[in-house]
């Protein structure tokens, strides 16, 4: 009877210590939907700050999207493009830097987001970004595949492939009907083919995503970028808000920085922010 009682009380030991788990994960769940209800509501209403600030602690909260990451950006762009009361020029307040990264951020998650994409051209529009060095048709045609979709939207391809590829092989190795036999051998081959690509494609976009080193200039106007890691020394470019960059490396609180066109400098890290 006791060893009864004691399973019990451990049980009800138990539920009760992941109880407070599961309700402040309800709760921030709550919390989340609120916080998107409002911003949509602000973003209609024209209010992108009180818009911004919604999605913003929607993404604390652990609830980050693509989606939430695209109307983040948007509510950024059109913040900044808001006629301020004191009559300080667009993106004034860095809203512009943000907006590119949100929508670099929307793209990582989805990069079939082809509105994320459009925008993200459009913002790019407004900044001093350089153009990117010259890459060979190939190498265009393989990063655009693998841009098609996620690694794991590819992966998923890659399997449906290998299973009827499978199939096919069986119907090749069971039927005794030439021409069925013909059509499964070839599809076999095909299927194979198919098989390799899209594994590869799977592959290659979730190495890109690890090794992803890009960030984005965050500032209000443009920003000074060394030949060293000392402020006095040579200043070599000055970027602004939102250009992508790519990160080398670091030194205190200094980053190696990549532009799009291969020239490299040292800015500091505060001054940017990862993808």
């Amino acid at each position: 009877m006791n060893t009864i009682l004691n399973i019990i009380v451990k049980t009800l030991s138990v539920v009760a210590l992941f109880m407070p788990l599961t309700t402040s994960a309800a709760d921030a769940k709550t919390t989340a939907e609120s916080c998107w209800k409002s911003a949509i509501a602000a973003y209609e209403q024209k209010r992108f700050d009180a818009a911004v600030e919604d999605f913003e602690q929607v993404i604390t909260l652990g609830y980050a999207s693509a989606d939430v990451y695209y109307n983040l950006a948007n509510a950024y762009f059109k913040l900044g493009q808001q006629p301020s009361l004191n009559g300080n020029r667009p993106f004034a307040s860095g809203e512009l830097g943000h907006a590119v990264l949100n929508y670099h951020r929307a793209l990582r998650l989805n990069p079939a987001m082809e509105d994320a994409r459009y925008n993200l051209e459009l913002a790019v529009d407004h900044t001093n970004d350089t153009e990117p060095l010259p890459e060979s048709f190939i190498a265009t045609i393989w990063r655009g595949m693998r841009s098609a979709t996620t690694s794991n939207s590819w992966t998923i391809v890659s399997l449906v492939m290998l299973g009827a590829m499978l199939i096919c092989i069986m119907f090749y190795l069971l039927s005794d009907n030439i021409t069925l036999r013909k059509v499964s051998f070839f599809s076999a081959i095909l299927l194979m083919f198919g098989f390799v690509l899209s594994s590869s494609l799977a592959n290659s976009a979730r190495v890109a995503v690890v090794n992803d080193s890009r960030a984005v200039v965050i500032c209000n106007d443009t920003i000074a970028v060394h030949a060293s890691p000392d402020s006095g020394s040579k200043i070599i470019r000055q970027p602004s808000q939102g250009v992508t960059v790519g990160v080398a490396s670091s030194y205190g609180e200094w980053s190696e920085i990549i532009f799009a066109d291969g020239e490299k400098g040292w800015i500091r890290t505060s001054n940017i922010e990862m993808i």
